[in-house]
Order: structure tokens, then C-alpha cells, then sequence
């Protein structure tokens, strides 16, 4: 009897632990089955908040292209008082949620760093310019050179531009060498990237992101040369643009601008510059814009996804998207 029970009792042992096991190993499996349910559920719905997010944003981008080809057909002038420059906000259908805010920018309310090339020559004026407004910004002569190098290496330029204005005409043949006739009309290529913002100066010995945040506000890279905006204009940047305008009288230019006297064309700026002596030929500044600049985000739940886009106006068609960035 006691053998048998001893049998008997190893069998229910064995049995017991043999259910422990298989308990054990469902468990197992049960656990892993619901993890990569919960992983794909997550991933599901990640997905479905990068496409409504998406989708948010394409709807931020439509209605600054609609706001800024109506302001055009409404008004040649390019003002901040039009309803392209006041906040962008696009509520959801209950009213509960912001999912896209933002704001468009006048990009040629600020110094083009493009401008400093122009005809594959370096513009000297532009350059005097450009340094009158790092200084007005409080930016030190040694950055501003590093900089103003930069931008120069980006684009092709002549490097004897005196030269070719007398070379003679092309003729059908060109040996290809240094020595050719037409060598001095045969541009430098860049030897750094082409800058699309003012993000690709980070390589700039220097640059960092209190710089970038400092410089923002009065520097853009645009992919042409294109004159000031005075209605838009902020007073640094006028008082770099015109040669002998001080800040002061440039930030008397704003305040009256602001307070509704918009310069309605370029001869009223002029005037109103009261200086006589001006050598006209050397102040780009209109009162029209075709270059602009979204910054917005868009927001579902607790996910933020942030645009950066720029857009070019045009007077025939809705403006079109240059580039543009979404991150997190």
C-alpha cells in the first residue's frame, strides 16, 4: 500500500507540475500576444495621428496661400495691417481644440542674404549693408565677415568681373582653357551648398541656436534677389538698407508706418526719407512682397508637429510651396 502511494503521489506531483508548466508557457504566450497587440495598436494609432497631423498642416498651408492671393488681388501693397499678417488659427469642427496654429511672415521685410550675389557678382553695396545691420544688431564684425563668406562661396560669381565687362563677345569657340578669351566670363562655381535658410549657417565657426534666434527676426535666405519691403520692414533693417538714415529716424519711419501712414509707393518712401543728398540708385526698397514664410504647428491630443514652409506669390496663380519642414 505504501509503494502504491508513493506512486500514486509522484504521479499527481508530476501532474501538478506538468499543469504549473503548461500554465506557465500559455501565460507566456498570452503575455507576448498582448504586447505585440498593445505595439500594434500604439504604432495604429501613431500613424493615424501623423496622418490627421499631416492633413492638418496641408489645411494650414491652403489657407495662407488663399489669404495671400486674395490680399493680392485686393491691394498691389504688401501691408502689415492686410489678414495674411495677423495669427493663422484653424479650429476643429467643435470648437473644443486648436489643432493648426500659426503666422505667416514677410521674408522681404528682412535682409536676403541672396543679395549679396547678384549677377554672379558680389554686390558691394549689399555687403556695406549687411554689415550696418549686424552691427545695428549686435552682431560682431568678425561673424558677419564669416558669414558674409559663407553666402558669397554659395553661389557662382565672377572673380574678375572688370575683366569680362571688357572681354570681347563670345565667339563659337571656346578652347576650355584658363587662357581662352572667354575664361573671364566663366563664373567660379560654389564651393560650399546652396543655403536654403538661415539653419545652414550652423557651420558657420560662431553660430549657434541664441545667434540663430537673435538674427531671425532680420535676416532670410530667398532663392533670388529681391528688393525691401518698407512697409514691412523693421527699423534696423531700413536703416542698414539706406545708406545715412540713422536708426532713430528709421524707427520714426515705423512708428508713423504703423500708426497707418503705409508708404503707398516707392516715391512717398523717398520723400518722406527727407534727404535730398540720396543717391536713389542704391536703395532697393518697394512696397510689394512675393516671398513669405509659414511657421505654424499643428496639435492632436498630447502630439505637436511643427511647419516650416516657404511660399512665393506670383500674380497670375495661387502661391506655390518653395520647400518645406515638418518635425516634432
Amino acid at each position: 500500500m505504501k509503494a502504491y502511494s508513493l506512486a500514486v503521489a509522484k504521479q499527481r506531483g508530476m501532474a501538478i507540475i506538468s499543469a504549473l508548466l503548461i500554465a506557465a508557457v500559455v501565460a507566456v504566450i498570452a503575455g507576448g500576444m498582448l504586447t505585440r497587440q498593445t505595439v500594434f495598436t500604439r504604432s495604429l494609432e501613431a500613424e493615424q495621428l501623423r496622418v490627421q497631423g499631416a492633413w492638418v498642416l496641408h489645411g494650414g498651408i491652403e489657407i495662407s496661400r488663399q489669404l495671400l492671393w486674395e490680399a493680392r488681388r485686393r491691394d498691389p501693397l504688401t501691408r502689415l495691417d492686410q489678414p495674411w499678417a495677423q495669427p493663422l488659427v484653424m479650429a476643429r469642427y467643435d470648437g473644443r481644440d486648436l489643432p493648426f496654429e500659426g503666422r505667416l511672415e514677410d521674408e522681404q521685410g528682412k535682409f536676403n542674404l541672396r543679395n549679396l550675389v547678384a549677377n554672379e557678382r558680389i554686390d558691394e553695396q549689399q555687403l556695406v549693408n549687411f554689415q550696418r545691420l549686424c552691427q545695428l544688431i549686435g552682431v560682431n564684425g568678425t561673424l558677419s565677415q564669416r558669414i558674409s563668406q559663407r553666402v558669397i562661396a554659395s553661389y557662382p560669381r565672377l572673380l574678375n568681373p572688370e575683366l569680362a565687362d571688357k572681354a570681347p563677345p563670345k565667339s563659337g569657340f571656346d578652347s576650355g582653357r584658363d587662357t581662352s578669351p572667354n575664361a573671364v566670363r566663366k563664373p567660379q562655381l560654389p564651393t560650399h551648398p546652396m543655403l536654403r535658410s538661415l539653419d545652414d549657417l550652423r557651420s558657420v565657426e560662431g553660430i549657434n541656436d541664441a545667434l540663430l534666434a537673435k538674427i531671425t527676426p532680420y535676416l532670410t535666405v530667398l532663392p533670388a534677389n529681391t528688393w525691401l519691403n518698407g512697409n514691412t520692414a523693421s527699423a534696423p533693417v531700413l536703416a542698414a538698407y539706406v545708406p545715412g538714415l540713422s536708426i532713430e529716424r528709421a524707427q520714426a519711419l515705423i512708428n508713423e508706418r504703423d500708426g497707418g501712414q503705409w508708404f503707398i509707393n516707392r516715391g512717398d518712401f523717398v520723400n518722406r526719407l527727407r534727404m535730398p543728398n540720396l543717391e536713389l540708385a542704391t536703395v532697393k526698397v518697394g512696397i510689394t512682397s512675393d516671398w513669405f514664410r509659414l511657421r505654424g504647428k499643428a496639435r492632436s491630443d498630447q502630439r505637436r508637429v511643427r511647419l516650416d514652409a516657404l511660399l512665393h506669390r506670383s500674380e497670375d496663380r495661387l502661391p506655390e510651396v518653395i520647400w518645406s519642414r515638418v518635425g516634432v
